[in-house]
């Protein structure tokens, strides 16, 4: 396998912010686990993209819409890159990502939460229904339509991640088992994955990706 080409900064490119007054053209670093945009100035922190929270509170602009404490009733447009494993030749990719969270309805949630993915690879362009709202399915939508020896090299698609049958946010809930590689391939059922659901490394995001990658197996733990 040929070496990737040098993995992107920290340092994302520029995240655009709208909303009803217009667009903000900001900044957003991604470590894996924490994910910070700046707007303005502004910073806004959080796990997953529908959950960015203010760091400061104090003399916010009233533009800013909050649901929870949460940034609501605008959208985000923003790229994440992505490693395509094209037999076994290593590049990356941006992947661009559109997320529109409504208004707070009387119940508390959002009258509205859309999710869709894309990507340009070769001379094609493969777009994802955003019918979802999950990370998730997007993504394996956008795998479903790559030829089959090519596939994106991340968490998404790894030999040692799931997600718990409770359930999960939108992006960034992926269970890894790394630490448990054995004892996770055993795992073919959802009685199965109790044995090893308490006992998972850490949190990690779909676009995220470890030296440990190995190419998921379809059948393998509880998703299968």
């Amino acid at each position: 396998m040929n070496h990737p080409t040098e993995k992107p900064t920290l340092e994302q490119p520029p995240f655009q912010y709208t909303d009803r007054e217009g667009t903000i053209v900001g900044t957003m670093t991604n470590d894996g686990s924490d994910i910070r945009v700046n707007l303005d100035g502004w910073e806004f922190v959080g796990k997953m993209f529908d959950d960015l929270e203010p760091v400061q509170t104090a003399g916010l602009p009233v533009r800013f819409r909050l649901s929870h404490e949460q940034l609501c009733d605008c959208e985000f447009e923003f790229a994440i890159p992505v490693l395509m494993n094209d037999r076994k030749h290593l590049s990356y990719v941006d992947l661009s990502v559109k997320m529109e969270l409504g208004t707070q309805t009387e119940r508390g949630g959002l009258d509205r939460e859309e999710l869709r993915v894309s990507l340009e690879y070769g001379t094609q362009k493969y777009v994802s229904s955003g019918k979802s709202g999950w990370m998730e399915d997007e993504l394996l939508e956008i795998q479903k339509q790559l030829p089959d020896d090519v596939f994106i090299q991340a968490c998404i698609n790894c030999l040692y991640s799931d997600y718990s049958p409770f359930g999960c946010g939108a992006f960034g809930c992926m269970m890894c088992f790394r630490n448990l590689k054995q004892e996770y391939l055993q795992v073919k059922s959802k009685d199965d994955f109790w044995s090893v659901h308490d006992d998972f490394e850490r949190l990690v995001q779909e676009t995220w990706l470890c030296d440990e990658f190995e190419r998921r197996v379809p059948g393998t733990g509880y998703r299968g």
